[in-house]
């Protein structure tokens, strides 16, 4: 399975094209979409101040990033540790944007170069949420994510909830897996389970439901002139059993 780095990044502002830098960076490994613990979380002097309304989002003012090192001299570690993952970020254009020109600075490829493929959160959320908020501090919300020690943005932090977020969106069949043990499978080994085992319990309804089952048919029936649905297919199977 890919390796997945859950990634974020924190600037001086929102246009890497004027010179705005990363200021930032925080990643999370997640493998078989388990956290490793491999993370990694970098500070950088940008050589220039954030602007006012960045630097209330994240709070990382310039006397404290003044001994950070530059973003090109971690630039070949960021490149070995993101290389060959697959990348999940929110709202991806904007990180990749910015880390694109971080890289060209250190004489770098674009990220594209070093990376299997980069997943945007946000069009995914997007796509099963349409018309919702879908920022992610509403995906949190959704999901039911503690962010109560979230005070400022921080890379870091914001990527923990991303990959909790992640794991939340993407679950789909994965939410059916039923735990068979407590080790760790094999891996590449696919542990088979047979339903047959399983006996589900049969409940069937009390005297009571069923009159009111049949208060509300014939409701229907009446307002259907009595082309109920429920009662025609319930009659053709009587006549095919």
């Amino acid at each position: 399975m890919t390796r997945q780095i859950v990634l974020d990044t924190e600037t001086t502002g929102l246009s890497a094209e004027d010179g705005d830098r990363v200021i930032e960076l925080g990643c999370v490994e997640l493998f078989n979409r388990k956290l490793t613990g491999n993370d990694l979380h970098l500070y950088f002097n940008p050589e220039r101040d954030s602007h006012e309304d960045a630097l209330r989002v994240h709070g990382l003012t310039t006397e404290f990033l003044s001994d950070k090192p530059k973003f090109g001299m971690r630039a070949p570690e960021i490149v070995e540790y993101l290389s060959g993952a697959e990348l999940i970020i929110h709202n991806a254009a904007f990180d990749v944007g910015f880390l694109n020109k971080e890289f060209e600075r250190a004489g770098l490829q674009p990220l594209r170069h070093y990376v299997s493929e980069v997943t945007d959160t946000l069009a995914m959320a997007k796509a099963v949420y349409p018309g919702k908020r879908n920022s992610l501090d509403a995906l949190c919300d959704r999901f039911g994510v503690d962010r109560s020690n979230r005070t400022f943005h921080g890379a870091k932090l914001d990527a923990q909830l991303l990959a909790d977020v992640y794991i939340n969106l993407t679950r789909g069949q994965d939410a059916l897996l039923i735990d068979v043990g407590t080790s760790e499978p094999e891996e590449g080994r696919v542990i088979e389970i047979d339903l047959r085992s399983f006996v589900l319990p049969v409940i069937t309804a009390s005297i009571q439901e069923l009159a009111v089952h049949e208060e509300v048919l014939a409701q229907l029936d009446k307002a259907s002139n009595g082309k109920t649905i429920f009662r025609r297919e319930a009659a053709e199977n009587v006549a095919i059993i």
